[in-house]
């Protein structure tokens, strides 16, 4: 057996709770594939929330949904994650199946815009609430950068502290690689 790599691993995680009409969070869009991925998976009868500080950011994933006519069921925000708890629909609330994060840095963008680990834990308290039972928030953790170890430690070292009576923790790592490699926590609400 070939274990799967972090970002298919990403994949299937999410295709266990996703489902035709579900409902769904990007709280990072950069440049549009998991929020793509989400509108697939939840169809025109869902709804898909993405975020992203940055302009580029939201032009690229709008773009990538436009060409896969997927836009419909998606409201994009150039917003900080921070702000998810603002911007989702009150018959929403406790009905998400599933949410994601890649955290750090816009790939082929400003390096120096990176998510931080006060905003991304305000973010994940926010989204444990509108999840729905056994529903899922997956962090892709990038720690390959000064900020990004922060966010690493401080991000893990909150998720480590869930009530296991409510929440179910997932730390999937490679942990032979070299240059600080990026892992999944998967929190799955019971």
């Amino acid at each position: 057996m070939t274990l799967q790599r972090i970002l298919p691993f990403t994949r299937t995680l999410l295709d266990s709770v996703l489902a035709e009409g579900g409902i769904a969070i990007d709280g990072t869009c950069g440049n549009g594939h998991d929020t793509l991925f989400l509108a697939e998976s939840v169809g025109k009868s869902g709804k898909v929330y993405g975020f992203d500080i940055q302009s580029e950011a939201i032009e690229s994933t709008e773009k990538r949904l436009q060409e896969a006519d997927q836009y419909t069921q998606v409201a994009l925000f150039q917003e900080t994650h921070a702000s998810i708890n603002n911007n989702i629909e009150k018959e929403h609330i406790g009905k998400v199946s599933a949410a994601i994060f890649n955290l750090g840095y816009l790939p082929g963008g400003d390096k120096s815009i990176v998510t931080n680990a006060e905003e991304t834990i305000q973010s994940v308290t926010d989204i444990l609430r509108l999840l729905h039972s056994g529903g899922l928030l997956i962090l892709v953790v990038y720690p390959g950068h000064p900020e990004g170890k922060i966010e690493s430690e401080k991000v893990t070292n909150f998720a480590t502290d869930l009530n296991q009576s409510h929440y179910q923790v997932l730390k999937y790592q490679f942990i032979n690689q070299i240059n600080d490699p990026p892992y999944i926590l998967a929190i799955s609400k019971k």
